[in-house]
Protein backbone atom coordinates (compact mmCIF):
# COMPACT_ATOMS: atom_id res chain seq x y z
CA UNK A 1 0.00 0.00 0.00
CA UNK A 2 1.45 3.45 -0.93
CA UNK A 3 2.63 5.53 2.06
CA UNK A 4 0.40 8.40 0.92
CA UNK A 5 -2.70 6.22 1.31
CA UNK A 6 -1.52 4.92 4.70
CA UNK A 7 -0.97 8.52 5.86
CA UNK A 8 -4.48 9.41 4.67
CA UNK A 9 -5.91 6.49 6.66
CA UNK A 10 -3.95 7.75 9.67
CA UNK A 11 -5.55 11.18 9.28
CA UNK A 12 -9.00 9.58 9.10
CA UNK A 13 -8.25 7.51 12.24
CA UNK A 14 -7.22 10.64 14.14
CA UNK A 15 -10.46 12.29 13.01
CA UNK A 16 -12.50 9.38 14.39
CA UNK A 17 -10.51 9.69 17.62
CA UNK A 18 -11.77 13.28 17.91
CA UNK A 19 -15.36 12.44 16.96
CA UNK A 20 -15.66 9.68 19.57
CA UNK A 21 -14.13 12.06 22.08
CA UNK A 22 -16.94 14.52 21.30
CA UNK A 23 -19.52 11.83 21.91
CA UNK A 24 -17.91 10.77 25.19
CA UNK A 25 -17.77 14.30 26.57
CA UNK A 26 -21.57 14.43 26.38
CA UNK A 27 -21.63 11.92 29.24
CA UNK A 28 -18.37 12.48 31.12
CA UNK A 29 -15.50 14.96 31.52
CA UNK A 30 -12.02 15.59 30.14
CA UNK A 31 -10.21 13.85 33.00
CA UNK A 32 -12.02 10.57 32.36
CA UNK A 33 -11.44 11.06 28.63
CA UNK A 34 -7.70 11.35 29.23
CA UNK A 35 -7.52 8.29 31.47
CA UNK A 36 -9.69 5.99 29.37
CA UNK A 37 -8.42 6.99 25.93
CA UNK A 38 -4.76 6.76 26.97
CA UNK A 39 -5.41 3.39 28.62
CA UNK A 40 -7.35 2.04 25.62
CA UNK A 41 -4.65 3.21 23.20
CA UNK A 42 -1.91 1.57 25.26
CA UNK A 43 -3.80 -1.72 25.63
CA UNK A 44 -4.66 -1.82 21.91
CA UNK A 45 -1.05 -1.27 20.82
CA UNK A 46 0.37 -3.72 23.35
CA UNK A 47 -2.08 -6.37 22.10
CA UNK A 48 -0.99 -5.54 18.55
CA UNK A 49 2.61 -6.29 19.57
CA UNK A 50 1.56 -9.65 21.03
CA UNK A 51 -0.48 -10.67 17.98
CA UNK A 52 2.27 -9.67 15.54
CA UNK A 53 4.91 -11.91 17.08
CA UNK A 54 5.83 -10.30 20.39
CA UNK A 55 8.77 -8.07 21.22
CA UNK A 56 11.12 -7.99 18.20
CA UNK A 57 14.86 -7.51 18.07
CA UNK A 58 15.74 -3.84 18.07
CA UNK A 59 18.69 -1.50 18.41
CA UNK A 60 18.91 0.27 21.80
CA UNK A 61 19.40 3.60 19.99
CA UNK A 62 16.01 3.22 18.30
CA UNK A 63 14.36 2.40 21.64
CA UNK A 64 15.70 5.58 23.22
CA UNK A 65 14.47 7.65 20.27
CA UNK A 66 10.91 6.41 20.80
CA UNK A 67 11.09 6.73 24.58
CA UNK A 68 12.01 10.36 23.98
CA UNK A 69 9.09 10.66 21.57
CA UNK A 70 6.74 9.38 24.28
CA UNK A 71 7.95 12.08 26.66
CA UNK A 72 7.68 14.66 23.87
CA UNK A 73 4.11 13.60 23.10
CA UNK A 74 3.07 14.27 26.70
CA UNK A 75 4.71 17.71 26.59
CA UNK A 76 3.03 18.47 23.26
CA UNK A 77 -0.39 17.57 24.63
CA UNK A 78 0.12 19.71 27.73
CA UNK A 79 1.29 22.72 25.69
CA UNK A 80 -1.68 22.28 23.36
CA UNK A 81 -4.20 22.34 26.23
CA UNK A 82 -2.49 25.30 27.92
CA UNK A 83 -2.48 27.19 24.62
CA UNK A 84 -6.20 26.54 24.16
CA UNK A 85 -6.85 27.87 27.66
CA UNK A 86 -4.62 30.94 27.33
CA UNK A 87 -5.41 32.26 23.84
CA UNK A 88 -8.53 30.37 22.73
CA UNK A 89 -9.26 27.99 19.89
CA UNK A 90 -9.27 30.62 17.13
CA UNK A 91 -5.63 31.55 17.76
CA UNK A 92 -4.34 28.27 19.16
CA UNK A 93 -5.35 25.72 16.52
CA UNK A 94 -3.77 27.41 13.48
CA UNK A 95 -0.49 27.79 15.37
CA UNK A 96 -0.62 24.16 16.57
CA UNK A 97 -1.27 22.94 13.04
CA UNK A 98 1.84 24.54 11.54
CA UNK A 99 3.76 21.34 12.31
CA UNK A 100 4.08 20.14 8.66
CA UNK A 101 6.17 23.25 7.95
CA UNK A 102 8.58 22.44 10.79
CA UNK A 103 8.70 18.77 9.77
CA UNK A 104 9.49 19.69 6.17
CA UNK A 105 12.17 22.19 7.21
CA UNK A 106 13.94 19.64 9.44
CA UNK A 107 13.59 16.82 6.91
CA UNK A 108 15.05 18.89 4.07
CA UNK A 109 17.84 20.64 6.01
CA UNK A 110 18.98 17.92 8.41
CA UNK A 111 17.83 14.64 6.84
CA UNK A 112 18.50 15.76 3.26
CA UNK A 113 15.13 14.63 1.96
CA UNK A 114 14.17 15.87 -1.48
CA UNK A 115 11.11 18.09 -1.68
CA UNK A 116 10.10 19.37 -5.10
CA UNK A 117 8.08 22.50 -5.78
CA UNK A 118 4.81 20.53 -5.84
CA UNK A 119 5.46 19.03 -2.40
CA UNK A 120 6.45 22.37 -0.85
CA UNK A 121 3.50 24.19 -2.41
CA UNK A 122 1.15 21.38 -1.34
CA UNK A 123 2.45 21.56 2.24
CA UNK A 124 1.79 25.29 2.41
CA UNK A 125 -1.69 24.78 0.94
CA UNK A 126 -2.50 22.12 3.55
CA UNK A 127 -1.34 24.32 6.43
CA UNK A 128 -3.32 27.33 5.15
CA UNK A 129 -6.37 25.15 4.49
CA UNK A 130 -6.24 23.63 7.96
CA UNK A 131 -5.92 27.13 9.44
CA UNK A 132 -9.08 28.20 7.60
CA UNK A 133 -10.98 25.10 8.71
CA UNK A 134 -9.94 25.27 12.36
CA UNK A 135 -10.18 29.05 12.79
CA UNK A 136 -13.31 29.94 14.72
CA UNK A 137 -14.32 33.57 15.34
CA UNK A 138 -14.84 33.97 19.07
CA UNK A 139 -17.87 35.75 20.41
CA UNK A 140 -15.91 37.25 23.29
CA UNK A 141 -12.39 38.59 23.33
CA UNK A 142 -9.78 36.77 25.39
CA UNK A 143 -7.24 38.84 27.29
CA UNK A 144 -3.77 37.38 26.97
CA UNK A 145 -0.12 38.39 26.95
CA UNK A 146 1.63 38.22 23.57
CA UNK A 147 3.98 35.49 24.76
CA UNK A 148 1.06 33.15 25.48
CA UNK A 149 1.08 32.29 21.77
CA UNK A 150 4.37 30.50 22.43
CA UNK A 151 2.46 27.64 24.10
CA UNK A 152 0.59 26.71 20.93
CA UNK A 153 3.52 27.52 18.67
CA UNK A 154 5.82 25.34 20.82
CA UNK A 155 3.29 22.50 20.58
CA UNK A 156 3.36 22.85 16.80
CA UNK A 157 7.17 22.88 16.72
CA UNK A 158 7.41 19.79 18.96
CA UNK A 159 4.87 17.97 16.77
CA UNK A 160 6.94 18.99 13.75
CA UNK A 161 10.14 17.66 15.32
CA UNK A 162 8.40 14.37 16.17
CA UNK A 163 7.89 13.32 12.54
CA UNK A 164 11.59 13.46 11.54
CA UNK A 165 12.51 11.74 14.82
CA UNK A 166 10.06 8.91 14.09
CA UNK A 167 11.52 8.55 10.61
CA UNK A 168 15.04 8.53 12.04
CA UNK A 169 14.16 5.90 14.65
CA UNK A 170 12.59 3.66 12.01
CA UNK A 171 15.73 3.86 9.86
CA UNK A 172 17.59 2.29 12.80
CA UNK A 173 15.01 -0.44 13.47
CA UNK A 174 11.85 -0.58 11.37
CA UNK A 175 9.37 -2.01 13.88
CA UNK A 176 6.40 0.44 13.82
CA UNK A 177 4.02 -1.77 15.84
CA UNK A 178 6.43 -2.27 18.74
CA UNK A 179 7.58 1.36 18.81
CA UNK A 180 3.99 2.64 18.66
CA UNK A 181 3.36 0.66 21.85
CA UNK A 182 6.52 2.09 23.45
CA UNK A 183 5.40 5.67 22.74
CA UNK A 184 1.93 4.89 24.14
CA UNK A 185 3.28 3.38 27.37
CA UNK A 186 5.77 6.21 27.97
CA UNK A 187 3.22 8.96 27.25
CA UNK A 188 0.72 7.26 29.57
CA UNK A 189 3.27 7.11 32.41
CA UNK A 190 4.31 10.73 31.84
CA UNK A 191 0.66 11.83 31.91
CA UNK A 192 -0.07 10.25 35.30
CA UNK A 193 1.22 13.19 37.40
CA UNK A 194 -1.05 15.59 35.47
CA UNK A 195 -3.98 13.19 35.85
CA UNK A 196 -3.35 12.89 39.59
CA UNK A 197 -3.20 16.66 40.09
CA UNK A 198 -6.37 17.12 37.99
CA UNK A 199 -8.09 14.38 39.98
CA UNK A 200 -7.52 16.34 43.19
CA UNK A 201 -8.91 19.56 41.67
CA UNK A 202 -11.76 18.27 39.52
CA UNK A 203 -14.44 15.67 39.93
CA UNK A 204 -14.50 12.38 38.03
CA UNK A 205 -17.66 11.55 36.09
CA UNK A 206 -17.98 7.86 35.21
CA UNK A 207 -20.69 6.91 32.73
CA UNK A 208 -21.01 3.66 30.72
CA UNK A 209 -21.63 5.45 27.41
CA UNK A 210 -18.79 7.83 28.10
CA UNK A 211 -16.43 4.92 28.79
CA UNK A 212 -17.52 3.21 25.58
CA UNK A 213 -16.90 6.29 23.43
CA UNK A 214 -13.58 7.12 25.10
CA UNK A 215 -12.42 3.53 24.57
CA UNK A 216 -13.24 3.82 20.87
CA UNK A 217 -11.47 7.19 20.85
CA UNK A 218 -8.33 5.63 22.33
CA UNK A 219 -8.48 2.76 19.81
CA UNK A 220 -8.57 5.12 16.82
CA UNK A 221 -5.83 7.30 18.31
CA UNK A 222 -3.62 4.22 18.64
CA UNK A 223 -4.51 3.13 15.11
CA UNK A 224 -3.64 6.59 13.80
CA UNK A 225 -0.28 6.54 15.57
CA UNK A 226 0.47 3.07 14.21
CA UNK A 227 -0.50 3.98 10.64
CA UNK A 228 1.59 7.16 10.85
CA UNK A 229 4.66 5.15 11.79
CA UNK A 230 4.02 2.59 9.05
CA UNK A 231 3.69 5.42 6.53
CA UNK A 232 6.94 7.00 7.75
CA UNK A 233 8.67 3.63 7.48
CA UNK A 234 7.75 3.47 3.80
CA UNK A 235 7.73 7.14 2.79
CA UNK A 236 9.42 10.47 3.44
CA UNK A 237 8.63 13.02 6.13
CA UNK A 238 7.89 15.79 3.62
CA UNK A 239 5.13 13.64 2.08
CA UNK A 240 3.66 11.87 5.12
CA UNK A 241 3.53 14.76 7.62
CA UNK A 242 1.28 17.16 5.65
CA UNK A 243 -1.08 14.35 4.62
CA UNK A 244 -1.54 13.30 8.26
CA UNK A 245 -2.15 17.00 9.00
CA UNK A 246 -5.36 16.86 6.92
CA UNK A 247 -7.14 15.45 10.00
CA UNK A 248 -9.23 18.63 10.57
CA UNK A 249 -10.69 18.21 7.07
CA UNK A 250 -11.98 14.74 7.95
CA UNK A 251 -13.21 16.07 11.29
CA UNK A 252 -15.21 18.70 9.42
CA UNK A 253 -16.68 16.26 6.91
CA UNK A 254 -17.64 13.69 9.56
CA UNK A 255 -19.17 16.38 11.77
CA UNK A 256 -21.08 17.87 8.83
CA UNK A 257 -22.46 14.49 7.72
CA UNK A 258 -23.31 13.05 11.14
CA UNK A 259 -23.33 16.00 13.57
CA UNK A 260 -25.02 18.72 11.57
CA UNK A 261 -25.91 20.69 14.68
CA UNK A 262 -22.22 20.99 15.55
CA UNK A 263 -20.72 22.02 12.21
CA UNK A 264 -21.94 24.23 9.39
CA UNK A 265 -20.11 24.72 6.11
CA UNK A 266 -19.39 28.30 5.04
CA UNK A 267 -17.13 30.10 2.58
CA UNK A 268 -14.15 29.91 4.97
CA UNK A 269 -14.39 26.17 5.53
CA UNK A 270 -15.11 25.57 1.84
CA UNK A 271 -11.96 27.45 0.84
CA UNK A 272 -10.01 25.57 3.50
CA UNK A 273 -11.33 22.27 2.19
CA UNK A 274 -10.33 23.12 -1.38
CA UNK A 275 -6.85 24.14 -0.21
CA UNK A 276 -6.34 20.94 1.81
CA UNK A 277 -7.57 18.67 -0.98
CA UNK A 278 -5.51 20.52 -3.60
CA UNK A 279 -2.43 20.46 -1.39
CA UNK A 280 -2.81 16.76 -0.70
CA UNK A 281 -3.09 16.00 -4.42
CA UNK A 282 0.00 18.11 -5.13
CA UNK A 283 2.00 16.32 -2.43
CA UNK A 284 0.89 12.89 -3.68
CA UNK A 285 1.75 13.65 -7.30
CA UNK A 286 4.94 15.50 -6.41
CA UNK A 287 6.15 12.83 -3.99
Amino acid sequence: MPPELIALLAALSYALFTVYGWFGLNYSNALVATLVSLGARTIMLCLAVIFTGGIPQFAPAALWVFVGLGVMQSATSLLTFVGLQKIGTARSQPLRNTYPLWSAFIAVTLMHEQAGLAVLAGTIMVVLGVALITWQPETTAIDYCWWHVLYSLSAGILAGIAFPLRRYGLTITNEPVFFSAIVAVVSLVCSLPYVWISHRNHGVVWHPKGLMHFSASGFFEGLGALLSLIALGAGSVVVVSPIVATTPLWNLLIAYLFLREREKLNIRTALGTIAVVGGTIAITLGG
